[in-house]
């Protein structure tokens, strides 16, 4: 498809400008597509062509797009050529456009459209490790971990869709001083049979009252901290019920990630890399990475001249170690075990300065690997509440969009008879919300709004299924006529083209 037309430009290029093809194609791109706009196919960047000698580095760029534009002639396949910005745009025949665009559809035993485009021949392929989701033991599962589960889950099944072995891991927050708050507390507020009906609103109840007793009261603080090191020592009773707060967790979890369409192949957390965290120590000490601050603190240097304005602390003054710490013994464990050639990291972008520190500080540690580490970040979640406005736990708001769903539906005059109403309206709902996380630009914060995320017209995930469902009843009502003869001239109008266009560029941005 996306290949035809580039090597048809790359030729008429390649014959102006008396190169190869293979040195021109690269310069090729897809155009973004643009709302109720009229967009060129494919674009020509004239600063790749002077990185790549083929043009003189030196001039004023729009003059030479302008200039080789004018040399450019229009054929049975471009039939326009311009030059803007210095860039080149084609525009290529639209009706060979429609014919070529839809060609692999003939074969409908091929269900891998797009994915068998040359253009992904080159592509990178081998084992994968995302990190994503990764909320918290012993709370209910707050709605601000949700965009890192749906973004972490696309990017997993992009990857793996593309060939890539993938190890799905969820990195639990199963460590720190909130444990001995909870522990403490525990021994005061908590009762094992509440503990058997409602786990996670239990616990959830039993840290926001022993954190309110903390506030006033030293013993309670100390306790907390007893409890804690208890733990960091390994004392039994300590360790068992901590586990049992963390088993009880992750079941909990799986049920929602189920609900979700989400699933990982290892749960990992902090409390496993506590021994190795002081091995990191060691080694960032033997190096002469580590220094010691004012404050007793041990840090990591990582200003460019080394003059201490940048850096990161590893070690608090009392000798145990922090969260980056415990990162960075976890990121050499998953090199060791897992082998991957990636690593990519799913969390909100107030995280991007830890990963760039974890990063810089793998490096300095002589792990040339921490190149392949990536952190993908995205913006906030604004407003999501429930009727209650309470605090907003995600399997309140599943349930919320479910029963949204099933009112619309009720109320709608073409929802047709249902088996299990409660079921569609469950994967609508969760469409929608699902849809409404993409929408925006994914840096972006965006403000959830119920109403709009539920609307049956739009840019939304209840018009999707819809679309969808309508498409398969028309499949299923015409199975027995016989298909005529493809006319691609029947797809012509700017709202066909424009989806075709967006399947074009599909193949460019999965090299990215």
């Amino acid at each position: 498809m996306a290949n035809f037309f580039r090597r048809r430009i790359a030729a008429k290029l390649s014959r102006t400008l008396q190169q190869h093809e293979d040195l021109l194609s690269p310069a090729l791109s897809a155009v973004p597509v643009f709302k109720k706009q009229k967009t060129a196919d494919f674009k020509l960047s004239i600063n790749t062509l002077r990185a790549n000698g083929v043009l003189p580095s030196s001039g004023d760029v729009q003059l030479q797009a302008e200039n080789l534009a004018a040399q450019l002639k229009q054929d049975s396949v471009v039939e326009n050529i311009s030059a803007d910005r210095g860039l080149i745009n084609f525009t290529v025949n639209r009706k060979l456009f429609v014919e070529k665009m839809l060609e692999p559809l003939e074969n409908q035993d091929d269900t891998k459209f797009g994915l068998n485009s040359e253009l992904l021949n080159n592509l990178k392929r081998g084992t994968t490790l995302v990190e994503y989701s990764s909320p918290n033991i012993a709370k209910k599962f707050h709605a601000g971990h949700l965009r890192s589960t749906i973004i972490g889950n696309f990017i997993a099944n992009l990857k793996q869709t593309l060939g890539n072995n993938v190890i799905r891991m969820n990195y639990l927050g199963d460590w720190g001083m909130q444990f001995g708050l909870l522990g403490a507390g525990f021994g005061q507020f908590g009762s094992q049979e509440k503990l058997k009906q409602n786990p996670l609103q239990h616990l959830f109840e039993v840290y926001v009252q022993v954190n309110k007793e903390a506030e006033q009261n030293e013993d309670v603080r100390q306790n907390a901290r007893d409890f804690f090191r208890q733990l960091e020592q390994h004392e039994g009773q300590a360790v068992s019920l901590w586990q049992q707060f963390r088993d009880i967790t992750v079941s909990e979890y799986q049920h929602i990630y189920k609900r979700l369409g989400v699933h990982f192949d290892i749960y990992s957390g902090e409390s496993e890399h506590q021994g190795q965290a002081q091995e990191v120590v060691q080694q960032l000490r033997s190096r002469g990475l580590l220094k010691t601050s004012e404050k007793g603190t041990g840090v990591v240097d990582l200003s460019p001249d080394g003059d201490g304005s940048s850096v990161c602390t590893v070690l608090r003054s009392d000798g145990t170690t922090l969260y980056i710490t415990r990162d960075l013994a976890a990121a050499v464990d998953r090199k060791q075990k897992y082998h991957f050639d990636e690593m990519i990291y799913v969390t909100d972008k107030s995280q991007a300065t830890h990963f760039q520190q974890l990063f810089q500080i793998l490096l300095a540690m002589g792990h040339p690997w921490a190149e392949s580490c990536q952190h993908v970040s995205f913006g906030l979640v604004r407003g999501m509440k429930t009727r209650t406005g309470e605090v907003v736990f995600l399997e309140d708001v599943l349930d919320e969009a479910r029963t949204r769903m099933l009112h619309n539906m009720s109320q709608s005059k073409t929802t047709k008879e249902l088996d299990d109403p409660e079921d569609t309206a469950e994967k609508v709902g969760i469409s929608a919300l699902i849809v409404q996380d993409f929408k925006g630009p994914l840096n972006s914060d965006y403000k959830f709004d119920w109403d709009r995320m539920l609307q049956a017209q739009g840019d939304t995930g209840v018009f999707l299924q819809y679309t969808h469902a309508r498409l398969c009843s028309l499949i299923r009502r015409n199975e027995e006529i016989d298909a005529a003869t493809f006319d691609p001239s029947l797809l012509l109008e700017q709202s066909s083209v424009t989806i075709l266009q967006h399947l074009l560029r599909s193949s460019f941005c999965l090299q990215l």
